[in-house]
């Protein structure tokens, strides 16, 4: 999507940007006060602009005409509310319904393909998941015979045979430039042919090809040109043609679409921002190597599930995850006394032999003891930064948790306790001891992580933070910790507590918090009433704004400040794409903006109508004063001498309204 570059649009954007920026640092010393109280409508847009991803059309009317507080109960019970609705939308995805082992087997990774070129894993007989096993597999031997080929080359320059050797790649490289000529333009013509078939038809045809050219069609059609290929075709077609260039992606593709959806159309919208909070919570990078295809577990069976249930579950289900056991490498984790390390083979029981001085294990998996998950642990998922553990806890909650491990990971392979790989003997973890016991002294360390003051604290802090501001009050935090204390950890609770507390609704958090880019997006499409036939630029967007889905490297997760977000860079950005949301821009994505100014004739009109249906009437004078300003332009209002009752830009001026500081705010 190109940036806009009407004349008007530079001083306007200035504007606006500066004043968010300005705004948001008076905001940024302000301490919430308690006292005064939102009327009705206040407390509906506010309780969907915390809750929820943003309001759509109408939603304000239907909260209030509900009653906010039976709104919020019936949120907190998501079970309760219908959405198949949403669920349609998905069924096309099929990776979200497939366990590890099945995405692996469909979607075979660069692991699972070396095995079949090895003769270790026999090709599929199923001929479409074939079609895509043996487009891999040419890959596979392309880049092993362009390995071998430089090799050569290298060691001809070494032998000193470097102008032969420069004569033969210069030869190489002139075949391989007409080889790829003549593909390129037999693939043209091979594509259009098959864009003029029937979608069964031509899936069948892309069946037909060879290797190499299934993986030119899929390189060559992007775009408009992919959508045309895939028209009509059903999900698995779909899938199908697009792991013939890359299995992976399918994978990936699928899921980050997933999310752009559900927080886009799902009723069951506080679910949804839980799921969010809680996987940047328990942070796992997509893009390390096997967690591409172990993601999709880790977010529907350790996250999902428990994201309004008790705390020491959700973290029992991470902590047991191949998704996190492999993003910090616990499963290569082996205890410096364990049989693995000394090499003790299998069924050797010397009581002796085990407390012998660690030896270099020759077993691909004994790495060593690794720290990363016992640190991440408590720093990041229970105690905090600040929750008074030594290097030497670190180090005793590593051993507790060596043989926590992955049974063939790149296979789909699930959690797996292996004993040889566990330390033996007694841990000592923040003053309590754990005595030997193999599995269960990890589950006694995340119990009693999970029920420690200072994980009901710093927990509490976090959701405050999402809920209510960057900074919030210290009495709310303790209020919530007590809940989460007295109540096990119940999230559902503290999240009550929260929401009950006058903290959360006072005037002074109204529209305070910035969104995150995911959040704005999703609150513009939602807000817009758009519909989503493709969400693939709308995760390409929040992407290209600093905030990759799934795509956080750090464990740390996503900031949730406001000081993260608001650079003018940032804003310029958010202001092109709700320019281009709202022109209709968006590939995929359609907006209909004079149905929200419905009944508006000029321009006046249609401002008033918008700032009411997008931002609930809440808009600022300056910003008000900002964008009537430029009505008069003929690229906002349309008028020409010729035609003095042509209707207002509607686009522009809905795109001027989601991208003024008011909008930047829930």
């Amino acid at each position: 999507m190109m940036p806009f570059r009407g004349r008007w649009f530079p001083a306007v954007a200035a504007l606006l940007i500066a004043s968010l920026v300005t705004t948001q640092v008076a905001l940024a010393g302000k301490k919430i006060k308690h006292a005064g109280t939102m009327d009705e409508e206040k407390r509906a847009v506010h309780a969907l602009n915390r809750l929820t991803f943003g309001a759509r059309p109408g939603d304000t009317g239907r909260v209030a005409e509900i009653g906010v507080e039976k709104w919020i109960e019936l949120q907190l019970h998501p079970e309760k509310i219908d959405d198949s609705s949403v669920e349609a939308r998905l069924a096309a995805f099929r990776t979200l319904q497939m366990n590890t082992r099945e995405i692996v087997e469909n979607f075979p990774n660069n692991e699972v393909i070396k095995q079949v070129v090895e003769g270790k894993i026999a090709m599929p007989r199923d001929p479409v998941r074939r079609a895509v096993y043996e487009a891999q597999v040419e890959r596979y031997e392309e880049r092993m015979d362009r390995k071998e080929a430089a090799q050569n080359r290298n060691a001809a320059n070494v032998s000193g045979s470097q102008d032969a050797s420069a004569d033969m790649k210069a030869m190489e490289d002139n075949a391989q430039y007409q080889r790829r000529r003549e593909q390129a333009q037999a693939v043209n013509i091979k594509l259009l042919e098959l864009l003029d078939l029937p979608p069964d038809e031509r899936f069948r045809e892309i069946l037909k090809l060879s290797p190499e050219e299934q993986r030119q069609i899929a390189n060559r059609a992007k775009g408009a040109k992919a959508d045309s290929l895939m028209g009509g075709m059903n999900g698995r077609q779909k899938e199908t043609v697009l792991a013939l260039n890359n299995p992976e992606q399918v994978v990936v593709d699928e899921l980050t679409q997933a999310k752009m959806l559900r927080a886009i159309y799902s009723e069951r919208q506080l679910e949804e921002v839980m799921t969010d909070f809680w996987f940047n919570h328990f942070n796992v990078f997509i893009n390390k190597g096997a967690d591409r295809f172990l993601v999709t577990s880790y977010e529907r069976d350790a996250i999902r599930p428990h994201v309004l249930g008790k705390f020491e579950d959700l973290l029992v289900a991470t902590a047991k995850s191949p998704a996190m056991l492999f993003y910090l490498d616990n499963w290569l984790s082996v205890g410096p006394h364990s049989d693995v390390a000394l090499g003790i083979p299998a069924g050797a029981r010397d009581p002796f032999q085990r407390y012998r001085p660690p030896t270099r294990a020759k077993n691909k998996a004994a790495s060593g003891l690794n720290e990363n998950y016992g640190r991440e642990l408590m720093e990041l998922h229970t105690l905090s930064v600040t929750g008074g553990y030594t290097q030497n806890d670190v180090t005793e909650v590593a051993k507790v948790f060596t043989g926590w491990t992955i049974e063939r990971p790149n296979q789909g392979g699930g959690f797996h306790f292996e004993p040889r790989m566990h330390e033996p003997g007694t841990k000592i973890v923040l003053g309590h001891r754990i005595k030997e016991n193999g599995e269960k002294e990890g589950m006694e360390v995340l119990h009693l992580l999970a029920h420690n003051p200072k994980t009901a604290h710093f927990i509490s802090q976090k959701l405050a933070m999402r809920f209510v501001s960057d900074d919030p009050p210290a009495a709310l935090v303790d209020r919530m910790a007590q809940t989460f204390l007295k109540k096990d950890g119940d999230i559902r609770e503290v999240l009550l507590a929260m929401f009950s507390s006058p903290e959360f609704w006072s005037p002074d958090v109204y529209r305070a918090k910035v969104k995150t880019p995911f959040e704005f997006v999703v609150s513009a499409v939602r807000a817009s009433g758009a519909q989503v036939d493709d969400a693939r630029q709308l995760v390409g967007t929040v992407n290209n704004m600093g905030m990759p889905l799934y795509g956080m490297m750090p464990p740390t997760g996503y900031s949730m400040k406001a000081e993260t977000w608001v650079n003018s860079s940032a804003l310029l950005g958010r202001m092109n794409f709700a320019l281009g949301l709202a022109a209709g821009k968006v590939r995929g994505v359609s907006v209909d903006a004079a149905q929200l100014a419905q009944g508006a004739t000029d321009a006046e009109q249609v401002l008033a109508k918008l700032e009411g249906s997008l931002l609930s009437g809440d808009v600022s004078q300056q910003t008000h004063e900002v964008i009537n300003k430029q009505l008069e332009d003929p690229k906002i209002s349309e008028r020409r001498l010729d035609d003095p009752s042509r209707p207002p830009n509607f686009g522009a001026i809905a795109g001027l309204i989601l991208g003024s500081p008011e909008f930047q705010k829930r």
